[in-house]
């Protein structure tokens, strides 16, 4: 054990104290922390217009602030973005966090000098929590990779603007600079392809040993890191790995497959971040849900997935929980975002301390005929049968059929496999898919005893058709991600054209 591993398992149990202790008597502190950030902010511009006052209580001002996505701020965001001072919060955010998005374009999430090391010490934290868990900490003396966006900065009226994990790449502490891939330069590369196949050049004769991306790219980087070395699996190439740290999507689909590449299955490491803040990651070696990032300058708020959007909704504090409740997530933070919807959807699995688990999202859901059917019941009903059916699946989407050109309308699935599929097994497939979630969505499974909704339907999607179309879209890229499910054919039919 080098010297720095031994430094970091001596440090990791204190880290690890002050994280948990953040989550005792977290009802009120969440409240104090909702007070202080108003008291910091009295003078902005949002709170003088909403007319809240540092003098008003918790309560008082949770009431007054209205739940926002971005398309409702996003006046605000345009005269920060024009120069003007003190709107959202103090003064101008340090940087611009642009995503991409299909409905509402680029988006501009503001990170202040006082929100940007909230990111990188939940890392951290992440981190020293598995290793006080009892996780090795031999990886700090290897090679560490970090699949990314680009570092390069533009500026816009003295606001630097890039990605979140090209922002990130400029907090990181000196003393994981030394051993950590890969470089700058090669970081900086735009073309996602070249990217991948330089970072698989200069990686394949170092001693890896943790990685982490988002699944589906970290499964294009091992394809071609196998390709080029003619080696089975990632341990013959790299015989110290031992973590893979992940994050942005369902892991479940993506497991076998990794596991597969990788060639055993190595220890994990789930984290939530967000560019609206990082929200929560995996404590325990042994997965337990995510561990909420309450030692964060957030409050974190939840509204019942069943109230959301109705005026009578009510935001809940963390102490105000129920587990098993499906809840959409609102947070108010020192980066100048006020009860702001992140637009996921979560249920909470323990409450000593607060763990969650990721369920989907606000806006990611069919319920076309009522049913609500949410992220995770279709990630599980495609997990139980690629298990069941022995099938190798690379994407899918589901998106409701409510004007079939015949019958009944049906929730369609539009698959892409990595081998082929004969029709008899689709036909099992649509049946198993179809049966798994009546068992899981009530809604779901009365429309189909009623005859509202015919059997699930299968689409296969050909080779590499999801990339042809994220490609077409923007979307293709380290951050980007295919959509498990909409409430229109809006994407599908984009899906569908591009197969052609």
């Amino acid at each position: 054990m080098g010297l720095k591993s031994i430094l970091v398992r001596s440090i990791a149990p204190l880290v690890a104290r002050n994280v948990y202790r953040a989550h005792c008597d977290a009802g009120d502190r969440q409240r104090k922390l909702l007070k202080s950030l108003v008291r910091q902010s009295q003078h902005i511009h949002y709170l003088k217009d909403l007319k809240i006052s540092s003098d008003d209580d918790a309560d008082t001002i949770s009431q007054k602030l209205p739940i926002v996505d971005y398309e409702d701020i996003r006046p605000y965001i345009d005269r920060i973005r024009e120069g003007e001072r003190d709107v959202l919060w103090g003064g101008l955010p340090k940087y611009w966090a642009k995503t991409s998005g299909t409905t509402s374009g680029a988006k501009y999430i503001p990170l202040t000098k006082e929100s940007m090391p909230d990111h990188i010490r939940a890392a951290r934290n992440a981190l020293f929590c598995l290793i006080a868990d009892g996780l090795s900490a031999d990886f700090f003396d290897g090679d560490m990779i970090f699949l990314q966006g680009s570092p390069e900065l533009v500026y816009e009226n003295n606001i630097a603007v890039g990605r979140l994990s090209g922002i990130v790449y400029h907090h990181v502490p000196s003393w994981l600079q030394r051993n950590r891939q890969p470089s700058y330069e090669v970081n900086c590369i735009e073309d996602w392809e070249a990217k991948v196949e330089q970072i698989a050049m200069d990686t394949s004769q170092r001693d890896m040993r943790l990685i982490s991306g988002i699944p589906p790219w970290c499964v294009n980087y091992f394809e071609r890191l196998l390709l080029l070395t003619k080696k089975n699996n990632l341990l013959e190439l790299f015989p110290n790995l031992s973590v893979f740290a992940y994050g942005g999507v369902q892991y479940a689909p993506y497991k076998a497959s990794i596991d597969l590449l990788i060639g055993t299955e190595i220890q994990g490491m789930e984290t939530y971040p967000a560019s609206e803040g990082f929200i929560a990651f995996q404590d325990k070696t042994k997965h337990e849900g995510l561990l909420l990032n309450l030692e964060a300058n957030i409050v974190f708020q939840f509204v019942a997935l069943n109230d959301w959007g109705k005026s009578s909704a009510k935001k809940l504090f963390i102490d105000e929980v129920e587990l098993g409740v499906n809840y959409a997530m609102v947070l108010t933070s020192n980066a100048g975002l006020w009860s702001y919807s992140l637009g996921d959807t979560i249920r909470f699995v323990s409450k000593a301390p607060y763990r969650l688990e990721v369920t989907g999202r606000v806006k990611h859901y069919i319920s076309a005929f009522g049913e609500h059917v949410i992220g995770e019941e279709v990630e599980r009903a495609m997990q139980a049968a690629k298990e069941a059916l022995s099938l190798s699946v690379r994407e899918f989407t589901v998106a409701p059929e409510v004007n079939p050109s015949e019958g009944k309308p049906y929730h369609e699935w539009f698959i892409e496999f990595e081998n082929e599929v004969s029709s008899s097994k689709l036909d099992k497939l649509s049946d198993f898919l179809d049966e798994h979630l009546r068992k899981q969505n009530t809604y779901y499974d009365d429309l189909r005893v009623g005859e509202m909704l015919a059997c699930a339907k299968i689409t296969r999607v050909p080779s590499q058709g999801f990339e042809k179309a994220m490609r077409a879209s923007g979307q293709w890229g380290g951050q980007s991600k295919v959509k498990r499910l909409a409430n229109d054919r809006d994407w599908v039919n984009f899906l569908l054209k591009k197969m052609k």
